[in-house]
């Protein structure tokens, strides 16, 4: 596993990939630190959550190329004759990932160290939105290794990976739709329901599509309060999908034999 990690961690800035990420994240922290900054009111809680707002863009950059290069190339063949565990394989490519994130995130404690000598708010809530950040970044990091599992092509990799991220970002707002949607449709004649088992059965169905979102699970580390449920669920969300990766990998050597 180490050897596949430190391959891909130096292949990072071995091409554009890295360069561009850091460059990216850089102007995106930047500019959202700045206009706090320039309205005299600097929240680096607010920071941290707008930038989980951008993994939509970051991960699918970070990820794409992670197996899909690989397989451009056929240097996948290596993990399938190689005495190597898939599974370690996989490990080492997403905690090459989540290093470059992790080197991403300085830039956030650089503007921490700004923020609090300049009088900012930087308390309990701050450290939370540190841990929602990463609580992410390894969720969304497992769906972009998935998605490049996926394709040997890394835009079409990219774009699964932006495709899921973003409605995983929009839940919210998929279920105040459904459930509209569904209010419209069982408040037609023809099913003849009264309007509170109506109303109940369409906060049932925004429940349920809610109940999915990470974001909805730790809203509130933001403002201080830490629970462990959230936690675990944003980890094992993120368990599943690299074991699905593997399965495909796995599923992909004994074909080759």
């Amino acid at each position: 596993m180490s050897a596949v990690y430190k391959r891909e961690l130096a292949s990072y800035f071995r091409s554009p990939v890295g360069y561009i990420a850091l460059a990216l994240f850089s102007f995106l922290s930047g500019f959202v630190f700045i206009n706090q900054y320039g309205d005299g009111s600097v929240n680096i809680s607010s920071e941290i959550m707008s930038l989980c707002s951008f993994f939509v863009i970051i991960v699918p950059v970070i990820t794409m190329g992670l197996f899909s290069e690989d397989k451009k190339r056929g240097t996948e063949v290596l993990f399938y004759t190689n005495p190597v565990s898939m599974f370690e394989v996989v490990l080492g490519k997403f905690f090459a990932a989540m290093t470059l994130i992790v080197i991403l995130f300085s830039n956030v404690f650089l503007h921490m160290i700004i923020t609090a000598a300049s009088g900012g708010v930087v308390n309990t809530g701050s450290w939370g939105s540190v841990i929602v950040y990463f609580c992410l970044a390894i969720l969304f990091t497992s769906i972009g290794i998935l998605a490049s599992a996926l394709t040997d092509t890394q835009i079409i990799s990219a774009i699964i990976s932006f495709v899921i991220i973003l409605v995983i970002q929009l839940l919210q707002t998929i279920s105040t739709l459904a459930s509209s949607a569904l209010s419209s449709l069982l408040s037609l004649s023809m099913f003849a329901l009264e309007p509170e088992k109506v109303n109940n059965a369409c906060n049932n169905v925004a429940a349920a599509i809610t109940w999915l979102s990470p974001f909805t699970k730790t809203q509130d580390f933001r403002y201080g309060v830490f629970s462990v449920a959230p936690l675990v669920f944003c980890l094992s969300m993120a368990l599943v999908f690299l074991f699905l990766t593997y399965r495909i990998l796995e599923k992909k050597r004994w074909s080759q034999n």
